[in-house]
């Protein structure tokens, strides 16, 4: 790696490949299954930027692809979100002290996500809330990511 866009220094910690266990998800029949992928995570345009893959776009599995980046003088990140349903949005991130948070405010779908990385940083345990009005929320579904070794 040439050298990391100084802004996004501190998700270094995220890079490397990952299994996904998605759980408790409120659009599944039966939210007890739980569906396993995975996604990588790694630096694009030379460190300019960080690529959240998920899934196997490839394979014609389900897919999605983050791009985030960040305005040196902003404390948020940005991401570009768009996946094999045709979808495609804008959130704004922060990660500080193992907190990662994510979120939307969309007039007619907010969402938002909280994750904390373990300390030896090769877990993420995280949950996605969503909300038509931005006031009252409820479970989405639950994810954990798990550094492959």
């Amino acid at each position: 790696m040439a050298n990391i866009n100084p802004p996004l220094e501190e998700l270094e910690a995220l890079i490397g490949d990952w299994d996904m266990e998605l759980s408790n998800a409120s659009f599944l029949p039966d939210p007890k299954t739980m569906i396993r992928g995975s996604a990588s995570f790694e630096w694009i345009e030379d460190g300019d930027y960080l690529v959240i893959r998920q899934g196997k776009k490839e394979a014609g599995a389900n897919y999605s692809t983050w791009i985030i980046g960040r305005d040196e003088s902003s404390s948020n990140y940005t991401i570009l979100y768009s996946d094999d349903r045709s979808v495609s949005r804008v959130y704004e991130m922060t990660l500080k002290n193992g907190a990662w948070k994510i979120w939307r405010n969309s007039p007619t779908f907010y969402q938002r996500f909280e994750g904390k990385i373990s300390k030896d940083k090769n877990n993420i345990d995280a949950y996605w809330e969503k909300s038509i009005d931005g006031k009252t929320w409820e479970h989405d579904f639950d994810i954990k990511y798990i550094r492959r070794k």
